[in-house]
């Protein structure tokens, strides 16, 4: 049987909106939000990851727990990789999953189809993604893009992310959603390897794995959390963690 850990990276180093994970919604820290959702999916601990005393501080008077990791880490990968191995020496969980610490919207439904596309043990790394039903994203660089085959309702093997406006023809294309749950064995693989050329060209770290031959399968939600990178995005998730 397999056993889940959620691993919530967050570090301060926000240029956009400094101190970020402890910007103030509705009385709490964001990264309190963000746990308290993680919590909610019910699919194992929640930890939060970080280089921060005052972080920690936080997530811990709420009754959550925390991880103090090295502050050099070059991704959040790197990151939640030192944070499980600390927690978990015993290696008591297989699949980790990393929950972005500025998802403050994000609902439990796409941490479950992430974790429950891992019941195929053919799988290594999985992830989530919902269909673009807004024109101008189509063509925007900063909504990454994820083409795969399908596999059954909902599912698709992954063969390859980008920033550019793909596949062409007829039929969705699907904004990927940067939450993903590894084998531990994978996330251990995928740390120790080096960046590859596809993965610095596009910018994009998940496809390093695909490089090096690593499967990753993703699913479609719903819905797209609402990433908090500047001060206007802080403002759109108070109130849309106002209304629920």
């Amino acid at each position: 049987m397999t056993r889940s850990v959620i691993l919530i990276p967050a570090r301060l180093a926000a240029t956009r909106l400094p101190d970020k994970p402890l910007a103030d919604i509705h009385g709490e820290p964001m990264i309190v939000h963000v746990w308290r959702r993680a919590i909610e999916a019910d699919v194992g601990p929640v930890v939060v990851a970080t280089d921060s005393d005052r972080i920690a501080e936080a997530v811990m008077q709420v009754g959550g727990t925390a991880v103090l990791t090295r502050a050099d880490h070059p991704s959040g990968s790197d990151r939640i990789f030192e944070a499980v191995e600390r927690f978990d020496p015993a290696r008591s969980y297989d699949i980790v999953i990393n929950v972005q610490g500025d998802l403050p919207t994000i609902e439990p439904a796409p941490l479950r189809a992430a974790a429950a596309l891992l019941s195929d043990p053919g799988v290594d790394i999985a992830t989530i993604v919902a269909e673009i039903v807004r024109e101008e994203e189509r063509t925007n660089p900063s909504v990454v893009k994820a083409i795969g085959t399908p596999l059954g309702p909902n599912r698709f093997r992954a063969l390859y992310f980008t920033r550019a406006t793909a596949p062409t023809g007829e039929g969705p294309l699907y904004h990927h959603i940067g939450l993903y749950a590894y084998r531990r064995a994978a996330l251990a693989r995928f740390v120790a390897l080096p960046p590859a050329p596809l993965e610095q060209r596009e910018r994009l770290e998940q496809l390093r794995a695909l490089e090096n031959g690593m499967r990753i399968d993703f699913a479609v939600v719903r819905t797209v959390p609402l990433g908090v990178d500047t001060p206007e995005d802080l403002v759109r998730a108070r109130q849309m963690l106002a209304k629920s």
